[in-house]
């Protein structure tokens, strides 16, 4: 029971990176670094052979280079490809496709939701927000790291972490 913390670190930093990228179209570095730093005592906690960590860490690398590309041509943010390798470093490669398919299906959701949204009147108690206004925008973009967040939670509960605290 004493493992039982792990279930916790990447919820919350997820749920801090969306919240962040909801209201200010910013995911802060130290999220990233602070979930990449936490899986090291997460995975000796877990039981992680060296293997298991080197999976880990394959995921994390290439998407984070993956994500590195898509941000060099404008298709992603900085902060959005930090927090998609960092989540990836947790899911490992055994879950890295249903991730990946998670994040594609909910980002697809959450764009059509936006656009949607984006042609009525924004809701008068929005009216006096800026964080209200820079989402209605149709120029603005999307905070694609609530669908990062959405998807690794989805995919959470199959991971290495679950298994860990089972036995």
């Amino acid at each position: 029971m004493s493992q039982f913390w792990l279930l916790f670190l990447l919820p919350v930093g997820v749920a801090f990176a969306a919240a962040m990228d909801l209201f200010t179209m910013t995911i802060p570095n130290r999220i990233s670094v602070i979930m990449a730093m936490g899986f090291v005592p997460a995975a000796w906690y877990a039981g992680l052979d060296i293997w298991g960590v080197l999976d880990h860490l394959a995921a994390g690398l290439i998407v984070l280079a993956i994500g590195f590309g898509l941000f060099a041509r404008g298709v992603f943010g900085g902060g959005d490809a930090k927090l998609l390798a960092a989540i990836s470093l947790w899911v490992g490669l055994e879950n890295l496709l249903s991730y990946m398919f998670w994040v594609a299906l909910v980002g697809g959701i959450l764009a059509v939701v936006f656009m949607i949204g984006r042609q009525f009147p924004l809701p008068r108690p929005l009216l006096g927000e800026a964080w209200a206004h820079r989402l209605h925008n149709p120029a603005g973009g999307i905070p694609y790291g609530v669908a990062l967040a959405v998807a690794a939670l989805l995919v959470y509960p199959q991971t290495v972490w679950f298994h860990a605290l089972a036995n």
